[in-house]
């Protein structure tokens, strides 16, 4: 199987653990260190870039040495420097490296002086006291790190965004309840630009009595452990485990300091080297003439980008990529918000697993302003969905029907159903073509190889009846491992058949993730922001799936479920493939990114 992109960045990423560890130059460190990170973006397959003979140091952050690894790894599995690395460092090195609080050098530091290789040996050494004993450590950071074990035990290294920003949210209401004089408070970091998975949670905030915020943060009956409280910066630990660093800045400051703290490291890694071209640096304090040395302070981050010649980037596509590119050509996508979705088109009820009846989901989905919306429930293959039956799904179309006069928003009636192993569908054709909507979608057989999970997808979509593929990947954030599959070829199948794909917002899947979406988008493939809501209060989750379309540059043209009820009953009512003309129309100046 041809590597992935993942694996490449976790080289890379490895790599640069290693030479720190090694104590070689910040230089060389740094350039594995964002290649990582720009591999991590891309939404192409680098396998295949090598394949087609394509340059790779086009790509940022990609020079020739390591082009020269990429390709290397592709064509034999391995890259000889890289194992030559591994060789020289204490065995396991690496596995340490992935604690919070413990950097490469210190896990240097316990492999060699406590011969110790797993987070298990940490864990013990923190509570036995010889952890404390190591040099620059003490028992106050032993004791942290062991906490931070125990939370990753509990949670893995990073959390999912759907956990994290309800918290995040939850102290921010309170502080400013509790703190009137709080004039300004932000999350930033990877919740600010809606990462999937969140490291702590980062808060920055302006307030004509900082010391006060802090001590209100502290004493908020969430926090378990407080690990630093200073007058301008506090960090605590809540009770999920999760870390919250809370940071004051001065007022006119603010804009430097909220964009420098939002990230991402490879957006402002580019943007300082922008800077270094005019002459300028840039840090959280402001930009700094450097002939001069005099120092501008920015309020707001507006004024700091257009000091720079830029306008404001939002901080979903702060990812080092393209965007300063596109900025410098006032060629910024307007982007998708929840705003312009008109329906929800993956619901369920209780007839199936969901929680509440037919009628509450639908006044739920009115709520949301939407014009539409479709309701499936599983399909009879999934028993422990309690899937519907041929009787029972002709018995609810009839129901939906009767009940649309009561209702202003359209009810349409779907399915979710199951892709068999085969890749045929659960119901037969003659029962699916009763139906408006078809969400299909794989819930069974998911360790199937690569070639037949490809083949089960492709034969799904050229279904004439399904609509919509749904959560593609079938992972489950923390929990489940996406199936493998041809990406490329599947994509490609989507959009010869005039299929299209889900981004489910459910906070546990958000799949397609990102760069699946940029790559569906960039080749013209119907996108649909789907809830797959089991409860009605779930659909105001909608926007954790517009943040994933924000983050693959969609604009509210690339969204299906955006199209008003007229057209989208056109789209749904023309003929698969010919129902792409009707989406094709709106996407006129499509973004090449």
């Amino acid at each position: 199987m041809a590597a992935s992109n993942e694996q490449i960045a976790e080289l890379f990423d490895n790599m640069g653990t290693l030479l720190e560890m090694k104590g070689d130059t910040v230089f060389k460190i740094r350039a594995y260190q964002r290649a990582a990170r720009t591999i991590e973006q891309l939404s192409t397959s680098l396998a295949q870039a090598v394949n087609n003979g394509e340059d790779l140091t086009k790509i940022p952050g990609v020079g020739k040495a390591i082009s020269e690894k990429i390709t290397e790894y592709i064509s034999t599995g391995q890259v000889l420097a890289y194992e030559k690395l591994v060789d020289e460092l204490p065995t396991g090195v690496l596995a340490l490296k992935e604690i919070p609080g413990v950097g490469p050098k210190m896990a240097m530091a316990i492999s060699q002086q406590l011969g110790i290789s797993t987070v298990e040996g940490v864990a013990e050494a923190a509570a036995d006291g010889r952890l404390a004993q190591l040099p620059r450590m003490g028992k106050r950071a032993a004791e942290g790190i062991l906490r931070h074990i125990n939370a990753f035990k509990e949670l893995g290294n990073r959390t999912p965004i759907g956990e994290a920003l309800p918290i995040a949210e939850q102290v921010m209401k309170v502080l400013c309840e509790q703190c009137p004089e709080i004039d300004q408070l932000f999350p930033v970091g990877s919740l600010r630009r809606w990462e999937e998975t969140i490291g702590d949670i980062d808060l920055i905030g302006t307030s004509t009595n900082p010391e006060a915020v802090g001590n209100a943060l502290a004493e908020l009956p969430m926090v378990k452990d407080v690990l630093v409280h200073g007058p301008k910066k506090i960090s605590v630990v809540v009770e999920s485990g999760i870390q919250i660093d809370l940071r004051m800045a001065e007022p006119d400051a603010f804009g430097a300091m909220l964009q420098y703290f939002t990230g991402s490291q490879q957006h402002n890694i580019r943007l300082r080297d922008f800077a270094n071209r005019q002459g300028l640096s840039i840090n959280e304090y402001g930009i700094t003439n450097i002939e001069s040395g005099e120092v501008e302070e920015f309020a707001d981050e507006e004024s700091f980008y257009a000091r720079l010649g830029l306008p404001w980037i939002t901080p979903e596509l702060r990812t080092g990529l393209h965007e300063l590119d596109f900025g410098l050509e006032n060629n910024l996508p307007d982007l998708v918000n929840a705003t312009h979705l008109k329906g929800d088109l993956h619901l369920h009820s209780d007839w199936s697993d969901g929680n509440d009846p037919i009628e509450l989901m639908v006044e739920s989905a009115t709520a949301q302003g939407y014009e539409y919306m479709a309701l499936t429930d599983h399909s009879q293959g999934l028993g422990v969905a309690n899937g519907l039956t041929l009787e029972r799904l002709e018995e609810q179309i009839k129901l939906l029907r009767d009940m649309q006069e009561k209702y202003d928003i359209s009810i349409l009636c779907g399915s979710e159903c199951d892709i068999r192993a085969t890749g045929d569908m659960d119901f037969p054709n003659e029962m699916l073509a009763k139906l408006d909507v078809v969400v299909a979608s794989v819930h069974n057989a998911m360790n199937q190889d690569q070639a037949t999970m490809t083949a089960r997808m492709i034969k799904a979509m050229e279904n004439p009846y399904v609509t919509i593929i749904g959560h593609l990947t079938t992972r489950l954030l923390g929990q489940r491992e996406p199936v493998e599959f041809d990406l490329e070829a599947v994509l490609q199948a989507a959009r010869d058949t005039g299929t299209a794909l889900e981004i489910n917002a459910s906070p546990e899947r958000l799949d397609l993730r990102d760069t699946h979406a940029y790559r569906a988008r960039e080749m013209g493939i119907p996108l649909v922001i789907n809830t797959d809501s089991h409860h009605r209060n779930h659909l105001d989750k909608r926007r954790f799936g517009v943040a994933v379309a924000r983050r693959a540059w969609c604009r509210p043209e690339d969204i299906l479920n955006t199209l008003p009820k007229d057209l989208f009953l056109q789209y749904i009512r023309t003929p698969k493939p010919n129902r792409l003309s009707v989406f094709d129309e709106r996407r006129v100046g499509t973004i090449r990114a």
